[in-house]
């Protein structure tokens, strides 16, 4: 492995893993430095990717790793922490690489209220999506538990799915809801059940109720919920990129390529936002490994010529 290359891709997931097949099939020299560590991991399944609806992650992840080596592209499992001034950058087993070009697909994670029986069965039939998990889940008792009033939209959402929803306030104050929430609440035959929630009930390995603090069980099958997301974007605020407060967290400024406000660096996935699907995150990348290899193309020919 050479120390030198045209771009390094900082995350291995769908977004970096396309970035990389682009900028691989365009015969630049790549490196994909991937910490193993995917969002979409706790899922069994992901769905809604045309051609690749139900595939599990890890097969999906290992057939593009499995693509990108074709075309010259290295991939080491390893964490990038820091990037110094010309895209110098060190790795945490203490190796250093430099590139001309960066992407940063580093993603973001999901922190999980903290109720027993949430994280043991997030991926299963604790879930935060339903454009990603609805289908699979038609029918039957939802339960919703909040995480702020925000939450209001997740519970009307997923009545799409089913007739049988209800929504744990846990600690939202009824009073947090407007009027407005209530009513389309009532409209979408939502059940709103104030208290604050213990745990989730789990019997031979399937969920089968919320209980709350005050001791009352609701028997659900399945429970929705929203993760706060938490963006990995330490290394962007490293190198000055400029970030943008959401009420899901801070993201950079970029341009419809994914450029971000520093010269050179793109990102992509959800590195750029929380509601990237894995085929918007695929996509994105694609889109940021071409532009980045037009970007080098002329770049050398305004070299070759003075400009």
């Amino acid at each position: 492995m050479t120390d030198t290359y045209e771009v390094i891709v900082i995350g291995g997931g769908a977004a970096g893993l396309s970035a990389a097949l682009v900028l691989g099939r365009a015969r630049r020299r790549t490196l994909v430095v991937d910490a193993g560590e995917p969002r979409n991991a706790p899922a069994a399944h992901m769905q809604g990717f045309l051609t690749r609806d139900g595939m599990p992650p890890r097969e999906f992840l290992a057939i593009g790793r499995e693509e990108i080596a074709r075309y010259g592209v290295e991939l080491v499992r390893d964490r990038v922490v820091e990037v110094a001034e010309g895209f110098a950058v060190t790795l945490e087993s203490g190796l250093t690489r430099h590139a001309r070009r960066l992407v940063v697909a580093t993603g973001l994670k999901d922190e999980l209220p903290d109720v027993p029986g949430v994280a043991e069965r997030f991926g299963r039939d604790v879930l935060h999506c339903p454009y990603c998990h609805g289908w699979e889940v038609r029918d039957q008792a939802f339960g919703v538990l909040a995480t702020s009033a925000l939450s209001v939209h997740q519970a009307l959402m997923v009545s799409q799915w089913s007739r049988d929803v209800t929504f744990f306030l846990h600690e939202v104050a009824e009073s947090d809801l407007s009027d407005d929430d209530l009513r389309r609440l009532a409209a979408a035959g939502v059940d709103v059940v104030p208290g604050e929630v213990a745990e989730l009930v789990v019997t031979d390995d399937r969920l089968t109720a919320v209980r709350l603090k005050d001791g009352t069980a609701h028997a659900r099958e399945v429970v929705f919920t929203a993760p706060r997301a938490v963006p990995q974007n330490a290394l962007l605020e490293q190198i000055g990129a400029e970030l943008t407060e959401t009420p899901f967290g801070a993201y950079p400024v970029v341009d419809a390529t994914g450029q971000t406000t520093v010269p050179g660096v793109w990102v992509a996935g959800n590195a750029m936002g929380f509601a990237e699907q894995v085929i918007n995150a695929a996509a994105g990348g694609y889109r940021a490994g071409a532009t980045i290899n037009g970007d080098l193309l002329m770049a050398d020919l305004d070299a070759a010529v003075g400009v």
